[in-house]
Order: structure tokens, then sequence, then C-alpha cells
């Protein structure tokens, strides 16, 4: 990893240009359920309401080495195509900044998403939704952070030495794009669920600094999953689970919310309640997770606590991460709110 760079070989500074893309990893979080865009984009719309925004902020690894600080706003909004159908067309924006390490290794990206939701029963809330994701990225460093071996003289370092390590271009832009599956549906009157399966970075876009590298960023599948089951008139169990592969490497992750509802008002289902749980995240870290719904706002909170082998090296601990959306109906002539039949929500 960059951060790891302070003391390594001329060797590795210039590797950086050409090869750092393909030793990242796409942006994550713990309560990685408040960002559905980053699953999938077919899980657009899989709300109750006509708009969500949904935010992030995760900071890890502040005990280890410079701290990873990654941030995340999506927007989402949906609406009836005719007043003869149940189906719905989603819309919406991704947006992530992340930066890394003593390189202030960052990655932005401006995702806009268009999902269609196909009513696949008049009985019940069954769909079939196919989503698409695709815009730009901009990845940058700052090479002033790293130390290389050349600005060792004697043994002592000095950020004056000079260094015979050179860059061309700390500064790229590239497109990248996925798609997505997604059927929505629910058993009795109470049971909902959700499974679906997500390719990004199907156009496997070109991402090394230097331009004269065809370094190309791997494609990623995903498998995806929930499910909501009441346990009484107040209580509910939330399940969540993941599966990615990519570049020959893949990550399971999932975990349950359980809610308990302090009060219920409305006829849009407006609740006040409070759900605890945990995340896990395959071979990596466990993530005690809690939230608090308050009406048309929540707010979650989550800390990674660290089993993979780093933990050698930051004593267990992870990162921390807050999650704040907010959703509503809107006022608007195809408001979902007048539908019979709508996406399934937890």
């Amino acid at each position: 990893m960059i951060c790891a760079m302070k003391k390594k070989s001329l060797l590795l500074g210039t590797l950086l240009t050409a090869s750092v893309a393909t030793m990242a990893q796409d942006i994550n979080f713990s309560q990685f359920y408040e960002m559905p865009l980053l699953r999938n984009p077919a899980l657009s719309g899989m709300f109750r309401g006509d708009l969500r925004v949904s935010g992030a902020f995760r900071s890890q690894w502040n005990s280890a080495t410079s701290a990873y600080k990654t941030q995340a706003l999506g927007v989402e909004s949906k609406f009836g195509v005719s007043a003869n159908t149940d189906d719905y067309i989603s819309f919406g924006l991704q947006l992530t900044n992340d930066i890394a390490g003593d390189s202030k290794m960052g990655k932005t990206q401006l995702l806009p998403v268009l999902a269609y939701h196909k009513s696949m029963s008049s009985e019940k809330d069954a769909y079939l939704s196919i989503g698409f994701i695709g815009g730009a990225v901009q990845q940058r460093f700052d090479p002033t952070g790293l130390k290389f071996d050349d600005q060792y003289v004697n043994g002592a370092y000095s950020p004056a030495n000079p260094t015979r390590q050179t860059f061309s271009n700390t500064n790229l832009i590239y497109w990248d794009a996925g798609v997505g599956l997604a059927y929505s549906s629910e058993a009795g009157s109470d049971l909902k669920y959700y499974v679906g399966a997500s390719y990004y970075h199907f156009n496997q876009p070109k991402v090394a600094f230097n331009p004269v590298s065809d370094v190309r960023l791997n494609s990623k599948f995903s498998v995806n999953a929930g499910l909501s089951v009441p346990t009484s008139e107040y209580d509910n169990l939330m399940v969540f689970g993941d599966l990615f592969v990519q570049g020959g490497h893949s990550q399971a992750q999932g975990g349950f919310l359980f809610r308990h509802d302090l009060s219920q008002l409305g006829d849009e289902g407006e609740t006040v309640s409070i759900a605890a749980g945990a995340m896990y995240r395959l071979n990596d870290a466990v993530a005690p997770v809690i939230k608090l719904d308050y009406y048309q706002w929540s707010i979650g909170a989550s800390y990674d606590a660290t089993i993979s082998k780093l933990k050698n090296a930051n004593g267990g601990r992870g990162g921390f991460e807050i999650t704040l959306s907010y959703k509503n109906f809107l006022n608007i002539r195809n408001s979902s709110a007048d539908k019979m039949r709508c996406p399934v929500s937890f």
C-alpha cells in the first residue's frame, strides 16, 4: 500500500505510476446496505418514498498509518411510469471521495444511475429491476509525501536530499460503468426479500498514471441479497449479504440488524425505531452497528474490529463509520404514494 512506502526502494516508487490501481480495492462501507448504488445499480429506488439521500463517512486505520478517509453521497428519486401500470423508473447520482496513505492517493467518482422496475404481479410487490451506473472518475496522488532510498544519506533521511524519482503525471481521469439486475418480492404479507447481481467496470478502463502502460481496472462481479422479517408487532429482523469477485480475488460480507419500533405513526410507515446488530467481512473485520430511525431521518454508526493479520499492526482497531439518510414522498402527480404496488423496501 502507498502508506507503507516510506522506506521502500526506488523501484516501488517507479511502479507506483503503473500498478497502484491494480492494488487498490473498490470503495466499500461496513454499513454497505446504506449505499445501495455501490452494491448494485438495480437496487436504486428500492425504498418507501419518492426521494432518498444517503451519506457516509469512514475513517480507517488511524492507529497503524496515515488515516484512510472515505466519503460518499447518494441521491435517488423514483416515479411511476403511468397510471395504467405499477412499473417505476428511478434515477440518481452516486458521489464518492477517497484518500489514503502518505501519498494522499485519492479517487473521486461522479456516477449517474438509471434503473427500471418492472412489476411482475398485480397481487403483490414483485419487481424485476435493471439498472445502469456510469460516469467520470478522477484518480490522483501527491508524491511529496513519499520517501525514497536515495534520500537516505549515511542512514539519515532528509527531505532536502534530491531523488532520481520523477513523476510525469499525478492526475488521471477515466470513464467507468456498471450494470445490475435484481428481483424483489414478498412472501405472505410481511416477509420481504431481494436478490441481485451486478457487473461493475465492464468497460475495464485504463487506470495507469503512465500513459504508455496498459493497466486496466479489473471487472467486478457481485451477488447481493437482503431479507426483512417481523418477529413481533414492533420488532423486525433484517439480514444483508454480498459476495464480490474481482481480479481473481473474492470478498464476502454480511450481517444483521434487529429493529424495535418505539412508535408507529402515519399511513406512510413513519416510525421512530432503534436497531442494533453487526456486520462481518470474511477474514477481515467484525463491525458492531447501531442505528436510529426518526421519521424520515436515519443515522447509523459502526466501528470495525480487525480480525485479519493486520490486527498485529493496528492493535485490532479498524475504522469508525457514520451514515445519515433522509427519505420522503414528494408532492408530485406521479408520486409512488399513489401506487398500489411499490418496490420492496426495508
